[in-house]
């Protein structure tokens, strides 16, 4: 079996459509009405990173290497999406079409990011410790609701993300590196994402979500916040209003694809972050490369 597998924030990077077909871009910029092409192609790399910019510019170019693959008759058996991945993943399974997808991120990212004054969230990676452990530390370091911290990725082999209030975030990184963390880092996030800091945002994006048409899959998609394949479209308002405050449970997700019987995988999307975890998690997993893209396709 073959999943094709999704990756979130972080892996832009300006100049990132480098040779790929166009069509995609120009449907994203009547979708929402300004030009996330210029900013994907040109920067500047400010615009980029600002969350409402970076969320529709990764899924618009998954969706462009998806072209790619499609080009050259490769197709996926299963997906998966790390955060805002799991958009591109919903798109290739037909629950959403691209330009509803792309809409709803660019509201995701924007929601986000005014659901938290600056300054009052935080997130960090702890390194070395097991999943139980950082849960564990995340409790001890949150007195109440209003000073609190939990996972927000699981990523595997030891990695987690934590977030929350900003205190709370503090004293869980001291804490694990109390319990001997091998690395303890505060991210250069600009909201603490996945956390129940994001609720306002959760809220107002289910309001969003409930003026989408969610279509029949033709595929699996393995979900963020139960790590569990899943074929009915209806649960896709609730399962994504869901992760915006849930873990990412992405080390369960590449175990259920493993399950599932899984041997081979794409990483569709720029970088390759999703390529170093699953070698992580499930080495028996083969991460084959794109294919290179064809320039008179979709022009």
């Amino acid at each position: 079996m073959r999943a094709f597998l999704f990756p979130g924030q972080g892996s832009q990077k300006v100049g990132m459509d480098a040779g790929l077909p166009r069509r995609r871009f120009d449907e994203a910029d009547a979708a929402l009405g300004y030009s996330i092409g210029k900013i994907i192609a040109e920067g500047p790399e400010a615009e980029l990173t600002r969350t409402a910019n970076t969320q529709p510019a990764l899924l618009t170019v998954s969706i462009a290497w998806l072209d790619v693959l499609n080009d050259n008759g490769i197709e996926a058996d299963v997906v998966a999406g790390h955060s805002l991945g799991e958009y591109a993943a919903l798109v290739y399974s037909g629950a959403l079409t691209f330009a509803d997808a792309v809409r709803l991120v660019h509201l995701r990212g924007k929601f986000m990011q005014e659901a938290v004054p600056e300054g009052q969230g935080a997130m960090a990676a702890i390194i070395g410790l097991e999943g139980k452990t950082v849960s564990d530390t995340c409790r001890e370091a949150s007195p109440d609701s209003t000073d609190a911290c939990q996972p927000a990725n699981f990523n595997g082999a030891g990695q987690v993300v934590i977030a929350g209030h900003k205190g709370a975030v503090e004293r869980a990184m001291k804490l694990a590196k109390d319990k001997g963390a091998k690395l303890v880092k505060a991210l250069p996030v600009s909201a603490p994402f996945h956390s129940a800091l994001m609720a306002p945002a959760a809220e107002r994006l289910s309001a969003e979500l409930g003026r989408v048409s969610v279509h029949a899959m033709k595929v699996p998609v393995v979900a963020n916040v139960t790590a569990e394949p899943y074929s009915d479209a209806a649960q896709t308002r609730s399962l994504l209003t869901k992760q915006v405050t849930g873990s990412v449970r992405w080390e369960e997700s590449v175990q259920a694809l493993v399950k599932m019987g899984v041997t081979e995988a794409y990483e569709v999307g720029p970088g390759n972050v999703l390529r170093g975890m699953v070698k992580r998690i499930a080495p028996s997993i083969a991460l084959l490369d794109l294919p290179e893209p064809q320039k008179d396709k979709h022009a």
